[in-house]
């Protein structure tokens, strides 16, 4: 089908590039550049064979002359891009006999033959004898051989017209091709002379555009040497202005000196009045430098502690003491600080051997490791003063506004009554956090009255056992009992608690803070148990509000410091026989293990920053909710014993500190006014 439906040009292309040969086409229309000649002769040139067959031809002849012809191809020249329209012979017609042409009207016309499409091969030519000539008397044979003759002239020339019309297509293609080519040439010559323009135009632009560099160029030179003779006039104008400066102050020292020999005394007066404004100027700048150092040191040291986090737990390990088993080596360990050995250790260590492991596949099993971090970690040689110094800056926080809550949290024996209260004697190398702690506040707030602040102290001393609160300074009848002590509010819309009919006793100095001590110590509920000969049985809390004000700013901050002795952590043991005493200690540890729960799950709602806070589950949390907030900063001592029998409780304590270790509450804000 593609090679049917090719065009004339392609097909004459086809024909150049496989070098056939072409027979001219004729055309009844003119081409440029050549003449043409027509004649009646050619029709008759196509026509003398019949002519002669006429006169004596035999019918093989006839048979020759009906054969189909191949199709007439044409070459189609190409100048300068355009095709230029074939040759084509205009339509002639026959010169026939009259008897010819009768016979011709009288016969109907056969089928015409299909007209070969161009590019399409010509049928072959039967090769062969030539057929013998009709003799003169067969006239009806040499008619028969004119009308196959006629038929196969009028199929020439049918097929002539169509490539005649192809070509005139063709023509009207190729001028309409040739005007767009015009047409885009003169498009392309003007857009090359607009160009050329532009270029013109920008290379004008360039000629001036150096022409103005090398004038700025000129005025550049003639500024700075402009320039240069300015400095060095205005270097002698300098030198002058230094003498004449001289010369001034020499006047001025010689006008001064004859001022002061007229009249002394009163230089003498004005500049002792001067003096004494610039002192106090300087007095109170010093004192608003001194106002904004302090401030900024509190920011500062708020900051410290924040980075250091809200909430830090500490693990300390009590030493051996006399009578108890020596631990096996390394049942603890304690890992060096990042810095190496100088560095205070944060890690713990801590081995326990499975002995049912070892009983049931009868060889020891080896020890299970359990690796711990916190925030600072005192083996057992640490004295009462190092771990004091690691807290005293938090101490510092609640004198600057911000409450603060230190938790002492173990197993019973593991020394939590040691860490806060320190042991009996007065010996000061044991003292506890509490002596301590105010001591550092009462030297604190020596030094900033100074400044014009002023610190007052109130200290409570409770207790909590069984979920009842109390006091634990309570005197004469109302020493041990306390039924009439509750958690209340202190006014309508107020966040402050307070414990109603619990002693607040205003203190200044460390002997009456011993005092309080010495009598909490007393009044305190405590009962043998089998981990300790005196075990705590209920939560002691120490608070002390702090009230801090600067008259002459009106500057007003205040904050609770609390330091808790919770009681011992221990679990049940199911299969123990309970007696009345019994049933009393197992009561105690129920009500402690709740409530050391409740404080577990209140740090984690903080943590989480959860919609509901559990505070009310628990008398400790209750009252202590103020402080264990996003305005709080806490701190909780994790107290271990060393001894082997008590791993188990020592892990769960870890454990517990590990999880309050990983949690996080909010920025703490001061409370200022």
């Amino acid at each position: 089908m593609e090679s049917q439906q090719r065009s004339p040009l392609l097909e004459v292309k086809g024909n150049i590039e496989l070098k056939r040969p072409l027979v001219k086409a004729h055309s009844r229309l003119p081409l440029l550049g050549s003449s043409f000649k027509r004649g009646r002769d050619q029709m008759e040139d196509i026509l003398e064979p019949e002519k002669k067959r006429t006169r004596g031809l035999g019918t093989a002849s006839k048979f020759a002359a009906s054969q189909p012809r191949a199709p007439v191809r044409t070459t189609v020249p190409h100048a300068q891009g355009q095709t230029a329209a074939p040759k084509l012979p205009k339509k002639t017609g026959l010169r026939c006999s009259t008897a010819v042409a009768t016979v011709l009207k009288n016969q109907k016309p056969g089928p015409a033959a299909p007209a070969q499409k161009p590019g399409t091969a010509a049928p072959p030519k039967l090769e062969g004898k030539k057929p013998s000539k009709r003799p003169a008397w067969d006239l009806k044979g040499q008619l028969c051989d004119l009308n196959a003759e006629l038929k196969c002239c009028r199929e020439k020339t049918r097929t002539l017209d169509q490539e005649n019309q192809q070509l005139r297509d063709q023509l009207r293609e190729a001028q309409q091709q040739a005007m767009d080519l015009g047409t885009e040439r003169r498009t392309l010559e003007g857009e090359l002379s607009r160009v050329r323009a532009q270029a013109e135009q920008g290379q004008q632009e360039l000629e001036n555009l150096s022409a103005h560099v090398l004038e700025l160029e000129e005025r550049l030179s003639t500024q700075e040497s402009l320039v240069e003779e300015l400095q060095k006039e205005q270097l002698g104008l300098q030198e002058e202005r230094r003498g004449l400066a001289t010369r001034l102050e020499e006047q001025e020292r010689r006008l001064q000196a004859s001022e002061a020999a007229l009249s002394g005394s009163q230089a003498e007066v004005a500049s002792l009045r001067k003096e004494a404004a610039a002192q106090v100027a300087l007095l109170a700048e010093r004192g608003e430098r001194l106002h904004w150092l302090e401030m900024e040191r509190r920011r500062l040291h708020n900051q410290l502690q924040e980075l250091k986090g809200n909430i830090r737990v500490f693990c300390r390990v009590r030493p051996v003491l006399p009578g108890e088993p020596t631990p096996p080596p390394g049942f603890l360990l304690f890992p060096s600080g990042p810095g190496g050995p100088s560095d205070p250790s944060t890690h713990l260590s801590l081995f326990r051997s499975d002995e049912r492991r070892g009983t049931l596949s009868g060889v020891p099993a080896a020890p299970t490791r359990y690796d711990f971090s916190f925030d600072r970690v005192f083996p057992p040689g640490s004295g009462q003063d190092e771990v004091f110094e690691e807290i005293a800056m938090l101490v510092q926080s609640a004198l600057d506004g911000y409450p603060v809550c230190i938790f002492a949290y173990g197993q019973t024996g593991s020394g939590k009554t040691f860490t806060m209260e320190g042991g009996p004697g007065g010996d000061p190398q044991v003292e506890g956090l509490i002596p301590r702690a105010l001591r550092h506040l009462f030297s604190v707030a020596q030094e900033l009255s100074s400044q014009g602040w002023t610190y007052s102290f109130v200290a409570s001393y409770v207790e909590i056992y069984n979920e009842t609160v109390r006091d634990l300074l309570a005197t004469g009848t109302r020493k041990g009992q306390g039924g009439d002590c509750e958690i209340r509010r202190v006014g309508p819309g107020s966040e402050e608690l307070t414990v109603t009919n619990a002693r607040y006793v205003p203190v200044s100095c460390e002997k009456e803070v011993e005092a309080l001590l010495h009598l909490a110590r007393q009044n305190r509920a405590v009962a043998r148990t089998a981990q300790n000969e005196r075990s705590s049985r209920s939560h002691s809390v120490f608070q002390l509000q702090i009230s801090g004000e600067h008259a002459g700013r009106g500057l007003q901050c205040g904050a609770p410091l609390n330091l808790v002795d919770l009681a011992g952590s221990e679990r049940l043991d199911p299969g123990l026989a309970l007696g009345p005493g019994e049933r009393e200690r197992l009561r105690e540890t129920q009500a402690i293990n709740s409530s050391l729960s409740t404080l577990g799950l209140v740090i984690m709602a903080l943590s989480n920053k959860e919609s509901h806070v559990p505070y009310r589950n628990s008398k400790l949390t209750y009252l202590l909710q103020n402080s264990l907030g996003g305005s709080a900063k806490m701190l909780m001592f994790v107290n271990i014993s060393p001894l082997e029998e008590n791993a188990s409780e020592s892990l769960n304590s870890l454990r517990f500190a590990s999880k309050v270790n990983q949690c996080v509450i909010g920025t703490a804000q001061a409370n200022r006014k």
